[in-house]
Order: C-alpha cells, then structure tokens, then sequence
C-alpha cells in the first residue's frame, strides 16, 4: 500500500472518529441570536443520521476531488444520479497537470453498491472514458486522445444525511495508437481521490 493510500485511509479514519463524537454530544441549548436554519433538524443535531439503511434512490450527488493519477497530481469534478439503491451513473471530468504533459479524463461510469445502516458505505466502480492528452510546449504536436477504461472500489463516510467524505481508488487502462505483436499497447495508471459528495434527493 503506498503512503498516499495509507495517508487517504487515514484521513477517513479521522473523520469517523470525530463524526461518531460529534453525534454524542448533546446539542447547546438554542438562542435567541442565532440565526434560522433552513434545515431546522441540522440546527439542533448537525451530524445526525436518519436510522436504517442509507437512502440512496432518486437522490443526486456532486463530488469534488483530489488525488493522484499514476505519479501527478489529479483534480475531478463527479456527478451521479442513483435510479435504484443498489445502482448509479456517475459523468467524471478530471485533469490532471503533470510536468511535461497534462490530460483531461472524462468517463462515464456505473456505481454498484449495497446500501447499509450507519455511515461507512462502500461500493465498486467500473465505466469507459476518454483521455485526451495535450503536450507540453517543448513539443510542437497535437492533442492525443485515447480510450480508457476504468475500475475499482471507493468509500462514503456519511458525516450527516446529505454530506458524505469519500475516498476512492481506481485503475485506468489507456489504449495506445501504436500496436505490438501482441496487439495494441496499453498502459495502466493508478488512480486515488478523496473529497466531498453533496447529496440531494431529487423527488419528494
């Protein structure tokens, strides 16, 4: 497990124990001076979680990120509709700006998952993308774009009903133009994020 993983793991660590302490405490009394919540519930108990499994149908997430892809650095922008519980589409937009080159990695992708109680949720990941890669300016070439595919496991930790940590670790398989004996070439980059998700339920 490399140090960006360990570190990545650690962090969600951190969050749950202070969530879970949060939750514990009792709320301070309401006063006057404050101002009103939209969302009177969250005034009173702000890292209170509904009982029962996580609520994931009709509901839409928006997730920003950071990590690493491969050796650089790696920012995304992911949005994802659950029509089921067990089941969402997410659309990535993604760059990452290496030293030579920089790409862009767009993806649309499929979330498998299965609902528990309480606020670790786990699910995989699996979807196509593109990625355009765009030279640096000592090169005088083109932009490159490649197939690619997608893959791997994440995790959600619910700090309230609509705010979630999440971590997420994928590989990307790109495809090269160039081809071998075997075929054409193809080249692996890990993939790790960690960010928000903000969730909103998108039917009453």
């Amino acid at each position: 497990m490399s140090r960006a993983t360990r570190a990545m793991f650690a962090v969600l660590a951190a969050f749950a124990l202070a969530a879970s302490r949060a939750g514990a405490d009792p709320a301070p009394p309401a006063t006057s001076n404050r101002l009103e919540s939209l969302e009177p519930e969250l005034a009173s108990h702000p890292y209170r979680l509904d009982p029962g499994l996580r609520p994931y149908r009709d509901r839409l997430s928006v997730s920003p990120a950071y990590g690493w892809l491969g050796s650089d650095p790696f920012y995304a922008l992911r949005v994802t509709y659950n029509p089921q519980s067990w089941l969402g589409y997410e659309a990535s937009l993604a760059h990452s700006p290496g030293q030579s080159v920089h790409a862009l990695l767009h993806t649309f992708s499929a979330i498998v998952r299965r609902p528990l109680p309480g606020r670790i949720q786990p699910y995989l990941s699996g979807g196509y993308g593109m990625m355009v890669v765009f030279p640096g300016l000592a090169v005088d070439a083109a932009p490159v774009t490649r197939n690619a595919l997608v893959g791997g496991a994440g995790l959600e930790l619910y700090i309230r009903n609509d705010l979630a940590l999440r971590g997420d670790l994928r590989g990307a398989t790109v495809f090269g133009g160039q081809r071998d004996h075997d075929g054409v070439v193809a080249y692996s980059y890990s993939q790790g994020t960690i960010g928000l998700a903000f969730y909103r339920s998108i039917r009453p």
